[in-house]
C-alpha cells in the first residue's frame, strides 16, 4: 500500500521516480518496532533514488512532523523533492485477533502503571478521562460529543472515499450505540482502517511548474503538555493547543477568523471539543452547546473535518486531515467544498494526554493557496 500510495503521488505530482531525492517513512512509533507497520521499505519496491530515507512520527503525529523535517531539509538544499508515506493494516491485524479470539485489536494489552491493574486496556481508557472531567466541570452531556460525530459523518457521507460514506447517522444512532468507556459511545470513537497516503513537499518555485495548484506551508507549530501535567492538571480539559497555534498562526500571518477550514485530531470527539475551545472557536466550557447547534457541521461557521475525519473516514493519523486540507485548497472536494477555501488548518496528536512518559505533542499547520 505504501509503494502504490507513493507511485500515486509522484505521477499526480507531474514527477518520475527519479526525481525523488529524499523519502520520509511516516510511523506512529517513529522508529519501527512492533507497531511499525510493513517492514519492506517503499524506497525499494519502486527504486527510488533517495539521498535520505528514515522514519518520522509520534502517535497520530505523521503529517505535522514530516512537514517540519522536509521543508527543514529543503530550506538547507538537501533535496529537492522529498516524498512522505504513511501507511496502516490496522483492519486487516484487527480481523485476525479477532480471529484468534481477542477482543482488542490485537493481543497486545497495555502494561505498567496504568495498565491491567486499573482497567486502562487500550486509548479509548484513557483518553474518556479528559471527555469525563469536562462533563463534571461544565455540564457536557453524551448527546453533545454526538454532535460532533453526526456533524463529521454527514461530511463523510459526501465523500466517496470514506468508509462510511452512504451510512447516515443522527443523534438517536449514536446514543443507542454500545457504550465502550464511559462516557463513550462506539460512535464516540475513530475508526481502524488499512491504507496510506502519500505527499511531495519541495520549493515554491518548483512547485510552480507543477500541474496542480499548488499548496503552500505557511506556517507551523508544536508544544508539549508536560508544563502542565501534574500540578496544574488542566491538561484534563485542555490540549496543548496555545503554544502551537500562536507559533503557527504567527508565521502564517493570520487570525481564527481567517481560517476556512480546520481539520481538527478527532481520535474521540472529545479532543475534538477541547480543541474547539482551546483554539477560540468558543469559550471554555462552551464546546457543547457550540457543536450541539451544528456550527462544524455543513453550513455551520466553521467546517471541521470536511472529509468525515477519523470517526467516519478512516484512520491514518493526522494524515487524513492533511489530506482533506490539501483537497479543499485545491478546490477538488466535489460536494463537501469549502466554497472560497484558502486557508485551512490540520492538527495532530502524539503521546497521550495524561502520560507523564510521553506526555503529549500538539501540532498545528497551517496551509494555503498563496
Amino acid at each position: 500500500m505504501a509503494a502504490e500510495a507513493a507511485r500515486r503521488a509522484i505521477a499526480d505530482a507531474g514527477l518520475s521516480i527519479s526525481d525523488i531525492d529524499g523519502a520520509l517513512d511516516l510511523r506512529r512509533s517513529g522508529g519501527g518496532g512492533d507497531r511499525a507497520t510493513y517492514t519492506d521499505v517503499f524506497t525499494r519496491v519502486l527504486g527510488i533514488p533517495a539521498n535520505f530515507y528514515f522514519t518520522v512520527g509520534r502517535g497520530g503525529t505523521l503529517a505535522g512532523l514530516a512537514v517540519a523535517v522536509a521543508t527543514s531539509f529543503l530550506d538547507h538544499g538537501q533535496a529537492k523533492y522529498i516524498l512522505c508515506v504513511g501507511a496502516v493494516d490496522d483492519l486487516t491485524k484487527a480481523e485476525q485477533a479477532k480471529a484468534q479470539g481477542h477482543r482488542g485489536m490485537n493481543h497486545v494489552e497495555k502494561e505498567g502503571y496504568w495498565g491491567k491493574a486499573l482497567g486502562d486496556l487500550r486509548a479509548v481508557s484513557h483518553h474518556s478521562w479528559m471527555a469525563a472531567r469536562h462533563m463534571a466541570e461544565f455540564g457536557t452531556t453524551s448527546r453533545q460529543l454526538g454532535a460532533i460525530s453526526v456533524a463529521e459523518r454527514a461530511w463523510a457521507n459526501m465523500n466517496p472515499e470514506a468508509r462510511m460514506y452512504g451510512r447516515p447517522m443522527t443523534i438517536e444512532d449514536h446514543q443507542n450505540s454500545p457504550w465502550v468507556v464511559e462516557p463513550y459511545h462506539l460512535f464516540d470513537i475513530s475508526l481502524i482502517s488499512d491504507g496510506a497516503v502519500a505527499f511531495i513537499l519541495t520549493t515554491e518555485d518548483r512547485a510552480k511548474d507543477r500541474p496542480h495548484r499548488p499548496v503552500h506551508v505557511l506556517g507551523q507549530g508544536f508544544a508539549e503538555l508536560a508544563a502542565k501535567m501534574w500540578w496544574k492538571k488542566t491538561n484534563y480539559i485542555q490540549m496543548a493547543v496555545k503554544p502551537a497555534r500562536d507559533m503557527a498562526f504567527e508565521q502564517a500571518g493570520i487570525q481564527l477568523k481567517d481560517i476556512d477550514c480546520a481539520q481538527l485530531y478527532d481520535c474521540f470527539t472529545g479532543e475534538v471539543l477541547i480543541q474547539l475551545e482551546d483554539y477560540g472557536w468558543c469559550e471554555k466550557g462552551d464546546g457543547g452547546p457550540f457543536v450541539e447547534a451544528g456550527n462544524t457541521a455543513p453550513g455551520g461557521t466553521i467546517p471541521v473535518n470536511t472529509g468525515g475525519g477519523l470517526l467516519s473516514n478512516k484512520h491514518l493519523g493526522d494524515l487524513v486531515g492533511f489530506t482533506e486540507a490539501v483537497t479543499q485548497l485545491r478546490g477538488t472536494a466535489g460536494e463537501r467544498q469549502v466554497p472560497d477555501c484558502e486557508i485551512a488548518i490540520t492538527t495532530g496528536h502524539g503521546g497521550e494526554l495524561v502520560s507523564p512518559g510521553m506526555c503529549s505533542i500538539h501540532t498545528t499547520t497551517v496551509l494555503g493557496t498563496v
